[in-house]
């Protein structure tokens, strides 16, 4: 189908910065993509250029245009998806970052977590935010800020700073300075925003001493957030969408229906459930706002994997194990099973459903016979492991299909290994890019180049369902050998160092 209308669809992850091109029948037409790489000038912590990331952001966007070969004024409208967590402090006028960007894995804020936990804050957050009180979230990296960067808090006081997350960073950059805002979907990952009233919690802000004039204003997911700036692309183009990477993904894949879920595969895996009017508290999970479009707010319960695609890229940069991505398949196939090798990747600590930031990685079950192609399926079944750990804390009620995206979902074998721990067949799209397609969707309906959700669920299409195989009885073993390992990894499991 030809087109004269066209939606930008920017999306900021973890590990790189896509900026796509889709037409009114939803195909991607260009695409600009670069890489990221994080600061690592601390054992745990992890931070980013923010200047870079917006100037790669900026050029990812002309790229996306030149290579869909489009005017930009045929380009209608745009949307905005970004990684989560990470916290961009600057100046309001100079535009200024005043310290690189924290990123959510960074590890930086862990004593202000715990000095927290000791002031009994963890219950206020997990009642008002929905989070726990753990250094993922963006909490802990505001007040590392203010309390680290010389300067910080008067000027924060002083009003002459602000903060948000990376959305909120690209937003004031797109609309050349002069919006500073949000959407619920973003600002439910702070442990700042009450889930419950939809505002930044004044309680909160008071008692961790955050001045409310850090933070940016919250738009529904929909809103009007500005114009792209002409000096990017000389047309007017609106932006009528942010959202939250995940619950971006879980538009994308049409899981409208209460109880419907999806799981990324991405630098982490995040498995988010559509939990429909009212914030529902599942164990291990966290509760997030899932979008607020067209007035109405829906609500995800959300499991996350600190590593997941990231595992395999450490085997290949760390260890030095060659396992580039279009190989992995080759590589974990080409031995019968994993020789009894589990690789549990808590390198950075466990999140859902264990929540063990203290926990580290663990390789059990090495033997003489054990090869590098042992390693690389140990770490593409951990992925699934991990996965099926959250599943395992799904209601009776949380059920139907189970979609997958993301990067790391081109595996045949992860999805048919995900399958067979599960029990559940796995269905994967024709197209992976959910993330970017969700805030288009959203972008699209809001200018009414798509007519609803019933419109994007209907042309949702399966590439390929991977049935389970695998026989109870192997399932339970591979299963129980996997917790156990998991057991013997937990902080509390650990040898005391003498």
């Amino acid at each position: 189908m030809s087109s004269s209308r066209y939606i930008l669809a920017i999306d900021s992850g973890s590990s790189s910065v896509r900026s796509l091109v889709i037409s009114e029948s939803g195909q991607i037409v260009g695409e600009g993509r670069a890489g990221l790489e994080w600061n690592r000038r601390n054992p745990g912590w992890a931070e980013l250029d923010a200047r870079y990331l917006w100037s790669v952001t900026r050029k990812s966007i002309l790229d996306a245009v030149l290579d869909a070969k489009v005017k930009p004024s045929e380009i209608v409208v745009a949307g905005v998806t970004s990684h989560r967590e990470t916290i961009v402090m600057w100046d309001r006028k100079t535009g200024e970052p005043i310290h690189d960007a924290v990123v959510w894995i960074s590890t930086q804020t862990d004593e202000i977590i715990e000095r927290w936990n000791q002031n009994g804050i963890a219950e206020k957050f997990k009642s008002r935010t929905g989070l726990h009180n753990d250094s993922f979230f963006s909490a802990g990296k505001v007040v590392w800020l203010l309390e680290n960067i010389e300067g910080a808090r008067a000027k924060a006081e002083a009003g002459e700073i602000i903060c948000g997350t990376v959305d909120s960073w690209l937003l004031w950059n797109l609309n050349g300075h002069t919006l500073h805002a949000t959407d619920p979907s973003c600002a439910s990952r702070t442990s700042l925003f009450n889930i419950h009233t939809m505002t930044w919690d004044q309680e909160l802000l008071a008692e961790l001493d955050i001045p409310a004039s850090l933070l940016p204003q919250v738009l529904d997911s929909d809103g009007e957030f500005g114009n792209v700036d002409r000096s990017i692309l000389d047309a007017n183009i609106p932006i009528r969408a942010v959202l939250a990477d995940q619950q971006s993904g879980m538009f994308g894949q049409a899981c409208f229906t209460r109880g419907s879920f999806k799981n990324t595969f991405g630098t982490a895996s995040v498995l988010t459930v559509n939990t429909g009017g009212e914030p529902t508290e599942v164990e291990g999970l966290t509760a997030s706002v899932g979008w607020k479009v067209a007035g109405s707010t829906i609500y995800e319960a959300e499991g996350v994997v600190f590593h997941s695609g990231q595992t395999i890229q450490w085997l290949r940069d760390n260890l030095g194990i060659y396992a580039p991505p279009n190989r992995i398949d080759d590589i974990a196939t080409g031995v019968k099973d994993n020789g009894g090798v589990y690789l549990v990747p808590a390198l950075g600590g466990l999140a859902a459903p264990y929540w063990d930031r203290k926990a580290r990685a663990s390789l059990q079950g090495l033997s003489l016979d054990t090869t590098s192609a042992h390693l690389v399926r140990a770490a593409v079944e951990a992925m699934a492991f991990q996965t099926a750990d959250i599943v395992d804390k799904l209601p009776a009620a949380f059920s139907g299909s189970f979609k997958v995206d993301g990067g790391a979902a081109t595996s045949n074998f992860l999805c048919q290994f995900l399958a067979d721990i599960t029990g559940v067949a796995i269905e994967r799209p024709i197209e992976l890019e959910r993330t970017a397609l969700g805030t288009a969707f959203v972008a699209g309906i809001s200018t009414g180049i798509w007519s609803g959700n019933e419109e994007i669920a209907a042309n949702w299409r399966v590439e390929k369902i991977f049935e389970p195989q695998m026989s109870d009885v192997y399932r339970e073993q591979v299963r129980g050998d996997w917790k156990e390992a998991v057991t013997r990894t937990l902080s509390h499991k650990q040898l005391i160092k003498k």
